[in-house]
Parts: structure tokens; C-alpha cells; sequence
């Protein structure tokens, strides 16, 4: 019994228990934000749906942070990280936002299971980041074609007018953006000497977006406001779960962990979204959509795989 105790506690001790916990939040709780940014567009209009998220999740964890006497970024630090947190988060979840205003939840949730592939491809051309070999691109090349099956049997002959393929193409906007954030954020965290913690950029992340989005939805003509139960309980839900734990845990992850397993929830929200998908709503989801997400999976694995090789060979 006391070797059992004291294996215990030193699996409690051990210093990737809390990283690791955070990114098993990550993966369920991010899909299950899908559904419920359906469920809050039926009350919200995009650019105040997410406004509303994000200013109340920042103020509370910017509360939170102060209340604890946390060490908050200053100057040049504040203005990047809040630039940083504008891209994963004002245009990424607004991208998120109005392609959902056009497709499924759970089809929205395999569009987004690209964003490693276009993460890879910036962090090539970004200056400083990792060129792409012949290994990599063909391992892209699988996820794109993947994508392609996806995308482009039931449009090619509809035009590029149809909500299914605008909403994949705001749907890529948004994986560009956040890519792109994501590989600033790292690279300036891994040059910064400040002493910020993760949860307190994300905080400050957050709270940049809401007020971006604030000001877009007061400058551009937003459809009323349905207030009811449902929609308020799903964005009380996007605050807590996708915001508050879901956007904090991923940003004290991608401080913790190498990126490569921190990407893993790009595997796992689709399938908890799909569910979700097809309990409450019964979206559609065939063998097509079955065999084009595991070709994508396929050519993220690839990508990855690639990347381990070389990382290793170096």
C-alpha cells in the first residue's frame, strides 16, 4: 500500500502532469466550442458574439491576475502580446464565427483540421523558421488532398458562390491567423526577458480582442440581439470552457510543451465536434467526410513525422 502512495504522489510531482492535463482540456473543451458557437449565433450576431466572449473572459482573468498580484507586460511587451492575441483570436475565432453562419458545426471543425499544415508553411517563409523539404511538402500535399475531397466534389460545378466553399475559405483565413499568431507569440516569448506569466497574456490576449471586436461591431451594422436562455447559457459556456480555461490552458501548453504535441488537438476537436454535431443538430457526416478527415489526419501525422525526423538527424 505505500508503494502504491508513494507512486502516487510521484506521479503528482512529476513536472508534465499539469501541462499534459492542460492539453487534455484543450482537446475536449475546444471541440466542444464548435456547438456552442452554433448554438450562441442563434442569438448573437458574429462581431458581438465575440466581443461579448472575449471581454468578459479577459476582465475576469485580468481580475483574477491582478488579485493575485501577478506581473503584468508593460510597454513594448503589452502592445505585442496584445497584437499576437489579436490574429488566434479576433480574426481566427471570427473567421470561426461567420463560416458558422454558413456550414455545419462539425464541417467547420474538419476545415480547421488544416491549420498544421499552414503553420508549417508560415514558419517557412517567416524568416528565422524551418524550410520546407521534399518530405514535408509531400506529406502536406496528402493533407491538401485530403481537403480536396473534402471541399470540392458537390461545388466544382456550383461555383465559388456556394456556402460550403466560402465558408472553407474564411475557414483557411482563419488557420493563416492563427498560425501566424502562434508562431509570433512563441517567438517572442522565447526572446522576451519579461517574467509574464502565460495566464496573464492570455488575459490581456483576450481582453485586446474584445475591444477590437467591440469596436468593429459598433462601426459596422450588426442584426439585433435575440435574447434568450440557450443563447446566453452557450456563450456563458464560451467564456468559461473556450475562453477562460480552453484559450489559458493552450497558451501555458504552447510555453510547456513542443509544438508538435501541443498540435494534437487538432485530432481530437473534430471528432468531439462531429459527436456533438449529429447528437444536437444531426449533421450530416458520410463515409466522404470520414475518409477525407483521416487523409487529412494522415498528412498532418506525415507533416509531423517529417519535422521529428529532421529535428533528430540535426
Amino acid at each position: 500500500m505505500a508503494s502504491v502512495s508513494l507512486s502516487l504522489a510521484d506521479w503528482r510531482a512529476h513536472p508534465l502532469l499539469k501541462p499534459y492535463a492542460a492539453l487534455a482540456a484543450v482537446c475536449f473543451f475546444w471541440g466542444t466550442t464548435f456547438l456552442a458557437v452554433r448554438i450562441s449565433l442563434e442569438s448573437f450576431p458574429p462581431l458581438l458574439l465575440l466581443a461579448t466572449r472575449f471581454l468578459t473572459s479577459g476582465s475576469i482573468l485580468l481580475a483574477i491576475a491582478a488579485w493575485r498580484g501577478s506581473v503584468f507586460p508593460r510597454g513594448r511587451d503589452l502592445v505585442f502580446t496584445a497584437l499576437y492575441g489579436l490574429l488566434p483570436l479576433a480574426v481566427s475565432s471570427g473567421a470561426l464565427a461567420f463560416a458558422q453562419t454558413l456550414i455545419p458545426s462539425s464541417l467547420a471543425s474538419l476545415y480547421i483540421t488544416t491549420s498544421p499544415l499552414w503553420f508549417v508553411a508560415l514558419d517557412a517563409m517567416i524568416p528565422g523558421g524551418e524550410r520546407l523539404r521534399r518530405r514535408t511538402l509531400a506529406a502536406m500535399l496528402v493533407g491538401f488532398v485530403g481537403t480536396a475531397l473534402l471541399v470540392f466534389p458537390r461545388n466544382l460545378q456550383e461555383g465559388f458562390s456556394e456556402a460550403n466553399v466560402k465558408g472553407f475559405l474564411i475557414l483557411q483565413l482563419g488557420n493563416l491567423s492563427w498560425g501566424l499568431g502562434a508562431i509570433l507569440f512563441r517567438r517572442h516569448s522565447g526572446n522576451r526577458t519579461t517574467t509574464t506569466h502565460p495566464f496573464v497574456s492570455g488575459a490581456v490576449q483576450q481582453f485586446a480582442s474584445g475591444v477590437l471586436t467591440l469596436a468593429l461591431g459598433l462601426l459596422i451594422p450588426q442584426p439585433a440581439i435575440h435574447w434568450n436562455a440557450r443563447g446566453m447559457l452557450a456563450v456563458l459556456y464560451l467564456v468559461v470552457f473556450g475562453s477562460i480555461v480552453g484559450y489559458s490552458a493552450y497558451i501555458y501548453v504552447l510555453d510547456k510543451l513542443p509544438v508538435s504535441i501541443v498540435s494534437l488537438y487538432t485530432y481530437i476537436n473534430p471528432v468531439v465536434a462531429v459527436t456533438l454535431g449529429w447528437i444536437f443538430y444531426r449533421e450530416p457526416f458520410g463515409g466522404r467526410e470520414l475518409t477525407a478527415m483521416l487523409i487529412i489526419f494522415l498528412g498532418v501525422y506525415l507533416v509531423k513525422r517529417s519535422q521529428s525526423r529532421r529535428a533528430v538527424s540535426e
